[in-house]
Parts: structure tokens; sequence; C-alpha cells
């Protein structure tokens, strides 16, 4: 494998996990703040943009509450 490929790919991970760890938290967080949420659903969305490669892609789904 090519260095060049190596880092891309290496960069491309450390991004997504950055953006995995840190959205949970955000959830997690905002859950705690709304107190008991059990049985409720919320309607979530991630819009991602990559400037200079126009793109914009956008990722929706549903969290579920906890008591």
């Amino acid at each position: 494998m090519s260095d060049d490929i190596s880092e891309f790919n290496m960069s491309m991970r450390k991004f997504l996990k950055q953006v995995g760890v840190t959205s949970q938290q955000a959830i997690e967080e905002g859950l705690r703040q709304a107190g008991d949420t059990e049985g409720r659903e919320f309607k979530a969305k991630v819009v991602l943009t990559v400037e200079g490669l126009d793109i914009e892609h956008e990722v929706t789904g549903v969290i579920k509450g906890q008591g």
C-alpha cells in the first residue's frame, strides 16, 4: 500500500472516529439534560459537508430515549 493511500486511510479513520465519539457524547448529554425520555423517540440528522469536494451527505435516523 502506498504512503499516500495509508495517510488517506488514517486521516479518514481519525475524522470518522472523532465524529462518532463527539456525536455520541453530545446526544448522551442532551438526553441527560432532558431527564426521563423513556418511551420517546428523537429524530436525528447529520449533514456532512466537505469543502473543496462539493459533497453534502445527509444521514437521518431515530434515537430512542432512556429512563
